[in-house]
């Protein structure tokens, strides 16, 4: 896990400068291109014929964004994602490590002369980089537990944007089934909040 969250790190840094297109990420007035990073984290679940409690993770990622209309404060944002979901409750953790990709529609508009709003909403593509699933801490057989590492869903949520600091908050809820079954089915849903910048 170190090594990946290395990469993305490296990764994020790697990534050009869009500053000459905009100032503050988003600029209601004109078109824009921008990118950003998040940091934050979620409060996970698990969903379905499978019902378990909440489990706190962690949220790395780097975006990108284009304004997508002239006539209108019209975003398309999407982006690498490292994000931990999962459940827990009593004798049962569930746990997945997802590389996630959204494809996101903000509009914004301001709330003040220095304060812009950007509800957002659309689907999400992940996949599993790890899954484990424990029950009183011991790691079930992958004969009893065969985890679906491909996933996806739908994201909705707002963000708010004040001289290229970035807070959002939202949530996300998975239509796959990510466990490998026809007997029951299983979605990861989570409650998120992420801070960062956009440049």
């Amino acid at each position: 896990m170190k090594k990946l969250l290395v990469s993305i790190v490296a990764a994020l840094m790697a990534v050009p400068s869009f500053a000459q297109y905009s100032s503050g990420g988003f600029e209601l007035d004109k078109e824009s291109l921008y990118y950003g990073i998040r940091f934050g984290g979620t409060l996970a679940s698990v969903g379905g014929d499978v019902s378990v409690g909440t489990k706190v993770g962690l949220t790395l990622a780097g975006v990108i964004g284009l304004r997508v209309s002239s006539t209108a404060p019209v975003f398309l944002e999407s982006g690498l994602y490292y994000t931990q979901r999962g459940a827990k409750e009593g004798n049962i953790t569930i746990t997945h490590d997802n590389l996630e990709i959204p494809v996101l529609v903000k509009y914004g508009f301001k709330a003040t002369d220095e304060i812009a709003l950007l509800p957002f909403f659309g689907p999400y593509f992940a996949y599993a980089v790890s899954s484990e699933y424990k029950y009183k801490g011991e790691t079930a057989p992958t004969d009893q537990f065969r985890p679906n590492r491909n996933n996806m869903g739908f994201k909705l949520g707002c963000g708010a944007e004040f001289n290229k600091i970035y807070a959002e908050v939202g949530y996300q809820f998975g239509v796959t089934n990510f466990m490998d079954s026809d007997d029951f089915t299983a979605h990861n849903n989570a409650f998120f909040l992420n801070l960062g910048l956009n440049f």
